[in-house]
């Protein structure tokens, strides 16, 4: 599958917001964002209108961005929260914090979705006792996640999971620290998702 290998530091000085995509360096004066608050470019600090269209295409990509969601991925994601009971853009959103790789984030057995992404793909948590590798997984709620014993031995596993709890875990998610183990408990609710997100500017760009 295709996937981005650029400078992620770009992606938020092109959005203008930190999406949390370097894990410590987002919290420290190296932050991209912090130093250079301008658009990538030659042009990136000039002036520039941005139309109604405009502002809806950079939310779109800066929820992809975050999530690290390809752009058809995305579409089918609005498709089914279309589908769904409910508000169209909070379905989204929920559709995707309930991804394998964004739940191990969450949980902070990770120190960005790009770090828990590849600790997905390459086996090293479980669900529901059995590994899983797969990123995008839709997880539900009674699903448990937990770092296998194997990786357990891995000195940046090891390190993860004694400060896992550090970052706040939301409401919808229980941690077990001892066990190096997460559940899903409920739904997540819009007041979970901390993210600057504006879904409706989302919703209208799908609807033109």
């Amino acid at each position: 599958m295709a996937r981005y290998t650029g400078s992620v530091c770009r992606l938020c000085r092109r959005e203008g917001t930190k999406l949390y995509l370097k894990g410590d360096r987002c919290y420290s004066q190296k932050c991209a964002i912090v130093k250079r608050n301008y658009a990538p470019g030659q042009h990136g600090q000039g002036r520039k209108k941005t139309s109604e269209y405009g502002l809806q295409l950079r939310e779109k990509q800066k929820v992809r961005r975050i999530y690290g969601v390809l752009e058809n991925q995305f579409r089918a994601y609005f498709d089914k929260a279309e589908r769904m009971q409910g508000v169209t853009g909070e379905n989204l959103l929920k559709l995707l914090e309930f991804r394998f790789d964004n739940v191990v984030y969450r949980l902070g057995f990770a120190s960005s979705r790009v770090d828990a992404r590849q600790l997905v793909r390459h086996g090293h948590f479980t669900l529901n006792g059995k590994k899983a590798n797969i990123p995008s997984i839709q997880l539900k709620v009674g699903d448990v996640v937990a770092i296998t014993e194997k990786s357990m031995d891995s000195p940046k596993l090891k390190a993860l999971a004694e400060t896992a709890g550090t970052r706040v875990v939301p409401a919808w998610l229980e941690l077990n620290k001892e066990a190096c183990s997460g559940k899903v408990i409920a739904a997540p609710a819009r007041a979970d998702i901390d993210a600057e997100i504006n879904e409706q500017l989302i919703v209208e760009l799908y609807s033109r």
